[in-house]
């Protein structure tokens, strides 16, 4: 289908398509630096998003670095200073790590949140335009050279820019339209996710934020503002199951097999409907190309398993600002600074990446992590190593270490001895997953991908099929 007529044109240094959390970040960067920055966003904003909304200490970190911290804690939501996370009948509390003075996390609710990052934007001079639909970007000598959208009178308006940065999610019509959408490696999540808000009861402590598996379900509670809770819930998928009244089942299930979240709720009011994410998958996208770059979950995506959504699109949002500011007028000097931001985000998040697909499974604990968490409870090592993992000041490979690991197996041969052959075939798949990550990682996600020899104007393809997502109209959006 031709596009409609442009009505009229203008020009800008940056088009921003998106303006919640990876687009904000990104304007309010180039704006200060002084760089005409024009965002663009389908919704009115602010407004709410598909999203689990949980902010370790690393994303309040980005917060404070955007200069907003302050006015996102006068939202109301509460401190949390401790984790909680029980399994197997094992429970562990740790304190969360100290990520530039900040040692506590917070949940709150994206309507308020964005609303922060919109404001910021707009004070730093980024023009805010809402309700506008990008419809298609605009190439020039192969480069793609600005947007084509349309307003909310209808209008269709051509904006030309030196670089077009699309931050507008999962279902991402600017990765679409560059022929980035498909996925260069990607990984089914074995859950889905449904969640909903609950009126908490006055006498309940809302300073820790929790985690229950209990057979092959997982759950979460965090207080956040306005007095509420997010309780989330992450049963093993079924494929090809939706709609409303499915959500609403689906949940209420899940929350009864976990008895200690449903204790939890026990005297809390439900507020507002479930919402739910399924059909998901993890990915990594080509994210980088002459002219355009895809920061967010429009390039890289993982499970909400580990709410790293926010905190990964405040981050690269920032650092591509960062590193674009001083060449932006040099097309060379902007395409191989880009492709050098799009290669230090597939290495800095590969970990995470593997991690968050094994707790994505969707599936019971297996022996070695029961004894994770049995030894977590006598060394508290182990749980800050875990916390510090969700909030990205640890590695996934310190669980590893050959002592650590070595003790971890021992202890599961002697706690569970009547299991031994069931440890000594999760022992097996550790290591068949282990060599698999590796290879991984250095093949798929080494970072130096043929692409970013060969930039060129790629053809438009036809989008496959998105998530089945049930929440509010947002194009797919998610900062989990």
């Amino acid at each position: 289908m031709l596009d409609s007529p442009v009505t009229s044109a203008e020009q800008a240094d940056v088009v921003v398509v998106g303006a919640r959390c990876a687009g904000s970040a990104t304007a309010v960067t180039l704006a200060r630096a002084g760089h005409r920055v024009v965002v663009l966003d389908a919704a009115p904003l602010p407004s709410d998003t598909l999203s689990t909304h949980l902010l370790w200490p690393a994303g309040l970190a980005e917060l404070q670095r955007l200069g907003v911290l302050a006015e996102v804690e006068e939202l109301g939501a509460p401190r949390l200073t401790q984790a909680y996370a029980e399994g197997a009948g094992y429970g562990i509390e740790s304190p969360f790590p100290t990520v530039d003075g900040i040692d506590y996390a917070m949940c709150v609710r994206r309507t308020g949140l964005d609303g922060v990052l919109v404001r910021a934007a707009i004070a730093a001079g980024a023009d805010v335009r809402p309700r506008c639909r990008v419809t298609s970007v605009v190439w020039a000598q192969n480069r793609c050279a600005g947007v084509r959208y349309t307003d909310q009178s209808g209008a269709v308006v051509e904006i030309t820019a030196a670089l077009v940065v699309g931050a507008d999610g999962r279902n991402s019509t600017v990765a679409r339209s560059v022929g980035a959408d498909q996925p260069f490696l990607t990984t089914p999540s074995g859950r889905d996710c449904y969640y909903a808000y609950w009126r908490d009861n006055t006498g309940n402590p809302r300073h820790t934020a929790a985690q229950w598996r209990h057979g092959a379900d997982l759950g979460t509670a965090f207080p956040c503002d306005d007095g509420l809770i997010l309780s989330l819930v992450q049963p093993p998928a079924e494929p090809g199951r939706s709609g409303p009244a499915e959500a609403e089942r689906r949940y209420a299930e899940a929350v009864e097999r976990i008895p200690a979240l449903a204790a939890r709720l026990h005297g809390c009011e439900r507020v507002g409907r479930v919402r739910a994410a399924t059909g998901i998958a993890s990915y990594f996208r080509r994210s980088a190309g002459p002219g355009w770059a895809l920061p967010g979950d429009a390039g890289h995506f993982k499970d909400p398993v580990t709410a790293q959504g926010i905190r990964d699109a405040l981050h690269y949002g920032r650092l591509l600002a960062e590193a674009v500011t001083e060449v932006i007028d040099d097309p060379r000097a902007l395409d191989r600074t880009l492709l050098e931001w799009e290669h230090r985000r597939t290495i800095e998040c590969r970990d995470i990446f593997h991690w968050t697909n094994r707790l994505a499974r969707g599936e019971a604990m297996r022996p070695l992590e029961i004894e994770l968490y049995r030894s977590a409870i006598a060394d508290p090592e182990l749980a800050r190593i875990t916390t510090g993992i969700f909030s990205r000041t640890r590695k996934p490979a310190e669980l590893c270490a050959p002592p650590r690991a070595a003790r971890l197996v021992l202890g599961a041969l002697h706690h569970q001895r009547a299991n031994a052959l069931a440890v000594l075939l999760d022992l097996a798949r550790e290591i068949r997953e282990g060599t698999r990550n590796w290879f991984t990682n250095r093949t798929a996600l080494r970072g130096n991908m043929p692409h970013s020899t060969t930039p060129a104007k790629p053809p438009r393809q036809p989008t496959p099929s998105p998530p089945v997502l049930e929440g509010p109209a947002t194009r797919g959006r998610r900062g989990h």
